[in-house]
């Protein structure tokens, strides 16, 4: 996809991967940005409008826990920009701790996000149709032992995101969905990681091999999400792992035996 006059909507624009990933879609002369948030950056987002005076650039206060607000805002986008043609989930939470919050977070309101956008963008309901990228991790790509929770809500993510990039759905409504699954990357969500495993009370041998894992900076994982955005096809489902893009081929494990 030309990102080039395009209407983009980012939920957790202000955080780390998020913040550098609006920048790099700014570069791309987008026509419109509404950034989905839960507390807003004032310095940032008039540094971003003065330096892009042609993008009509707004901010939309959204507690993605609370599928209102969520509504609220696509709703206020809608009136303002007319339509959006990109709609970027990024916002996320590791903390196992928190097994409520984190589920709310990273699944259920990346699940309502999508739908109530979906509502606007299908072609069989009037709208315009375009893309819909939903964040993973590379822990929803498989079980992560450490963090379980973590990795349910990702691997939810992951297979809702697949799930709807089916041809059938897009034949029907117009709209692409592909899943972007990060490696790790050297931002403030995993700071303080020991504290925020599954069973943060025992020591293993995982817990040492973690600290040491290579991590690739915020910038090129940014980077990498917008060269994805503008080239992945429907359905997609990528790793970006250490400043390289990996589209991955999921094997269907089962199918159906139907009677005669």
């Amino acid at each position: 996809m030309d990102l080039a006059g395009k209407n983009v909507v980012y939920l957790g624009g202000f955080g780390g991967i998020g913040q550098k990933s609006v920048q790099e879609l700014l570069k791309r002369q987008i026509k419109a940005l509404a950034i989905f948030d839960l507390s807003e950056n004032v310095e940032l987002l008039n540094e971003w409008k003065n330096k892009n005076e042609n993008t009509d650039i707004f901010y939309q206060k959204v507690d993605i826990t609370q599928k209102s607000d969520i509504e609220a805002a696509y709703k206020a986008t809608a009136e303002r920009f007319g339509h959006f043609d990109v709609v970027i989930n990024g916002s996320g939470l590791l903390d196992d701790r928190l097994v409520d919050l984190t589920i709310q977070i990273n699944l259920v309101g990346v699940i309502n996000s999508t739908l109530i956008a979906l509502g606007y963008m299908d072609k069989s309901k009037g709208g315009k149709g375009g893309l819909i990228v939903n964040i993973s991790s590379v822990a929803g790509l498989q079980p992560t032992p450490l963090m379980a929770i973590y990795s349910t809500t990702k691997n939810g993510v992951t297979t809702f995101t697949r799930a709807l990039g089916s041809p059938i759905h897009y034949d029907h409504c117009g709209v692409s969905f592909i899943t972007i699954c990060p490696g790790y990357t050297d931002t403030g969500i995993l700071e303080d990681i020991e504290k925020k495993t599954t069973f943060p009370f025992y020591e293993t041998r995982m817990r040492t091999v973690f600290n040491k894992v290579k991590r690739q900076t915020v910038e090129i994982c940014a980077e990498n999400i917008v060269r994805a955005i503008e080239k992945a096809k429907n359905g997609a489902v990528l790793m970006l792992e250490l400043g390289e893009i990996h589209e991955l081929d999921i094997p269907n494990l089962w199918n159906p035996q139907l009677n005669e």
